[in-house]
């Protein structure tokens, strides 16, 4: 039986992040949405969404923040522990990011350009 969960690890512009638990990549590109009828299905919408990296990481002395909240155009590398690799490119921080003293981690979610599964 192959091992589908487990530890991960981030990488920012090559700089390794500690992570506390999960992480999260897309799997599809757009979204999409069924169109009703009176007859029934009569097709769907679809809507693109941004690539996305998502996850709760440790801020150590070790993590350079000034990499992490300045980057425009970051590569970010999510190395799966089922042996799958998510690559996201021209990324950025999007939306508040803020940190918490009580546990030392931070919610980081970085948006970008292109994010594609190495196969």
């Amino acid at each position: 039986m192959a091992r589908i969960a487990g530890t991960c690890y981030i990488k920012v512009d090559g700089e390794q992040l500690s992570v506390q638990g999960s992480v999260e990549v897309p799997l599809i590109t757009a979204t999409r949405e069924t169109l009703l009828s009176t007859a029934g299905v009569a097709g769907y919408n679809e809507t693109q969404i941004a690539p996305y990296v998502a996850l709760t990481a440790y801020i150590t002395d070790k993590t350079t923040i000034s990499t992490l909240v300045d980057g425009t155009e970051m590569t970010i590398t999510a190395e799966l522990a089922n042996g799958k690799v998510y690559t996201l490119e021209g990324a950025y921080l999007a939306g508040e990011i803020a940190y918490s003293a009580s546990d030392g981690t931070a919610s980081l979610r970085f948006e970008g350009i292109n994010g594609s599964f190495q196969e």
